[in-house]
């Protein structure tokens, strides 16, 4: 993205219940030692997880040149790989897709 243009992402899963919400929440309260790193290595900006009766909102910017690359390099990394298994057993997702469904942006101001 050569132009610095900012690209929005908003996504919706679930928690698997409230121990499942429980532990989701711990995790991200102290997350493991270079998962951060690993997110801002991979061009992603203003990291966001929000939560309301059971449902988990994310929200990020992407400020890179190549999207599909940055996740490919997020995915390989063995870190990110272990801080999956943990949190992601936490969640109950809307598909088989992933623990993520992303959503639509209908609506942006700055």
């Amino acid at each position: 993205m050569s132009d610095n243009t900012i690209q929005r992402f908003g996504s919706v899963s679930r928690a698997d219940g409230p121990e499942g919400y429980a532990k989701y929440k711990a995790f991200h309260a102290n997350p493991f030692a270079g998962v951060n790193e690993m997110i801002k290595a991979c061009n992603l900006r203003n990291y966001s997880i929000y939560h309301y009766d059971g449902l988990l909102f994310s929200y990020y910017e992407y400020v890179g040149d190549d999207y599909e690359a940055d996740m490919a390099k997020m995915a390989a990394d063995p870190t990110t790989q272990e801080w999956w298994a943990a949190v992601v057993p936490c969640m109950k997702p809307f598909t088989e897709d992933g623990p993520w469904v992303d959503m639509e942006q209908v609506y942006h101001l700055d």
